[in-house]
């Protein structure tokens, strides 16, 4: 007679009462507010975005260089002059106080319209920059919430495998006991059981480590978080066409929309360096008040030591207005130099534009084939998990009638569990490409993950749902013949 025990029913006897199990569903947390609180509290978001604000102010610097600038000034001066005459040597003092004001407009500015061409154009740079840091926590947020299920689930199984070497060592030493087996039996159990017990420890850190990942996300702590239901549907992308979602790639990739900014800046740049050649033309006025000696028409000094020279008291107002031409003839080849690293600055930006372009077509090629990819990988691993169990059976009841040995059933039990965990990273893989292909393709939003909320399962419990309910949860249990 075959007797087999839940599986379920197994690991709580090694693992009773788990934390998960008892955490209050109030405090499991879902994907979206996870994605949230990431939205909220990451440090390199707030620093993309501080970055970005920042690179917005070179259009207001830019524009400036072509608005009117007006000044103003006062001047307190004390002057003394030595003056020889024919009366003799003498000495003049002249002080005062003048105000003055001066309005400059550039009419003909060539380098500064290029200059706020290029700067609009770094302004759209960094909005697209920020809006790349923003796709990418969505991402990020995706990866550290399945990296946290995925440990979970690996830890699920390896407890599990664990339970099932545990049954295994307490059958052979029962079949020691009553000379069913020799000690060979007993040592090659006992060393599969411990090697299984290694590896939870192994994964059990690993949860550890990947919760730690998600609080360095979000600096946010989490008690437990919603699992991924197996009825997640696994569809092949849509178009599942390659060419298509490259079209869609070269149009709306944020990298590439961003790097032909940053060509059009260096554009505008060379443009600007070019334009150093040119004359400029300003229109200037000033207004200077004040009294004569500030403004040097008091020549009181002068009269007196000159009995004819006129003399003129009193304060002064000065007004003026004109154009005002340069003409660039020669500046030591400063500007020629210029213009030559603006022209190499932009063949780099060019270049590197290219090499993003084939880099984004590359991996938008190479994530639809890994999308259709996993979705045969999850169906060949659950069909694997199936194959193993059959496998597993035979093999121990061959060992119970003496046609297979020890070696065998734990070689086919670890291989069985391989099996469990290689189906539920294939899962996670499927779920990650697909939201790694949308970014590539430059569709991927917050929406993506609030379809994938609909999957969870709030009351989830790697423990017992890290196999589908539809495939036997009594794997890897020992076969007894009584």
């Amino acid at each position: 007679m075959l007797h087999r025990l839940p599986l379920a029913i197994a690991v709580a006897a090694i693992f009773a009462g788990t934390a998960l199990a008892e955490t209050p569903l109030a405090s499991r947390t879902d994907l979206v507010s996870v994605y949230q609180h990431a939205v909220d509290n990451n440090a390199d978001l707030a620093a993309a975005r501080a970055q970005f604000r920042a690179r917005q102010e070179v259009v207001p610097q830019a524009r400036a260089g072509l608005l009117p600038n007006l000044s103003a000034g006062a001047e307190l001066s004390d002057t003394e002059t030595d003056v020889d005459t024919h009366l003799g040597s003498r000495s003049l003092s002249r002080s005062g106080t003048a105000y003055q004001a001066t309005l400059s407009q550039p009419l003909f500015r060539a380098d500064r319209w290029f200059q706020l061409k290029a700067a609009e154009a770094i302004s759209e740079q960094a909005a697209l920059e920020y809006s790349i840091a923003e796709q990418d926590l969505i991402l990020q947020s995706a990866q550290a919430y399945f990296a946290v299920l995925r440990a979970q689930d690996n830890l699920a199984a390896l407890k599990a495998e664990e339970a099932a070497f545990k049954r295994q060592l307490d059958q052979a030493n029962e079949r020691f006991e009553v000379g069913l087996s020799d000690r060979t039996d007993v040592l090659e159990a006992q060393a599969g059981f411990d090697t299984a017990r290694a590896n939870r420890l192994i994964a059990q850190r690993q949860v550890d480590d990947a919760f730690q990942a998600l609080f360095t996300l979000t600096n946010r702590e989490y008690l437990a978080l919603e699992g991924i239901r197996h009825s997640l549907p696994v569809l092949a992308p849509t178009p599942n066409d390659a060419g298509a979602w490259v079209d869609t790639a070269s149009r709306q990739n944020l990298n590439l929309l961003a790097v032909n900014y940053a060509v059009t800046a260096a554009e505008e740049t060379l443009r600007q360096r070019r334009a150093g050649h040119a004359p400029t033309l300003d229109a200037v006025a000033s207004y200077r008040k004040g009294d004569n000696d500030a403004l040097g028409f008091s020549n009181s000094g002068m009269s007196d030591a000159l009995p004819n020279y006129p003399r003129y008291t009193g304060d002064a107002e000065q007004r003026s207005i004109g154009l005002q031409l340069n003409i660039p003839l020669y500046s030591g080849g400063l500007t020629r130099s210029q213009s030559r690293e603006a022209f190499h600055l932009l063949s780099q930006s060019e270049q590197q534009r290219e090499s993003l372009r084939r880099q984004v077509v590359e991996a938008t090629r190479n994530l639809h084939r890994a999308v259709n990819t996993d979705i045969e990988q999850v169906q060949a691993r659950r069909q694997s998990i199936i194959s193993n169990q059959s496998a597993l059976e035979a093999t121990e009841i061959g060992y119970q009638v003496g046609t297979r040995n020890i070696v065998d059933v734990l070689d086919t039990q670890r291989r069985l569990y391989a099996a469990v965990r290689d189906y539920n990273n294939a899962r996670y893989d499927y779920i990650l490409d697909n939201l790694r292909l949308k970014q590539a393709a430059g569709t991927l939003n917050p929406d993506d993950l609030q379809q994938l909320a609909a999957y969870l399962k709030p009351d989830y419990d790697p423990d017992s749902d890290f196999l589908p309910t539809d495939l036997p949860q009594t794997i890897g249990q020992p076969v007894r013949i009584d």
